[in-house]
């Protein structure tokens, strides 16, 4: 799939994750991520995704 919006998606995308396909396609981060019960990294400040902790638990706990 195309996205029009790839780079500037890229230039914003703070997952740090190695290889990941679905980098700057947001759509596609977001389906998988809520699929697996999980929100993609932009949800989380940068020392918090660095865990690559994407449960909803993790983030309503960093959160309060």
């Amino acid at each position: 799939m195309n996205c029009p919006n790839l780079q500037r998606n890229l230039d914003k995308c703070n997952c740090s994750y190695p290889g990941c396909p679905r980098k700057g396609k947001c759509c596609e981060c977001l389906d998988y991520h809520r699929s697996r019960g999980e929100l993609p990294a932009c949800y989380f400040t940068q020392e918090q995704e660095r865990t690559w902790n994407r449960s909803i638990e993790y983030f309503i706990s960093v959160n309060r």
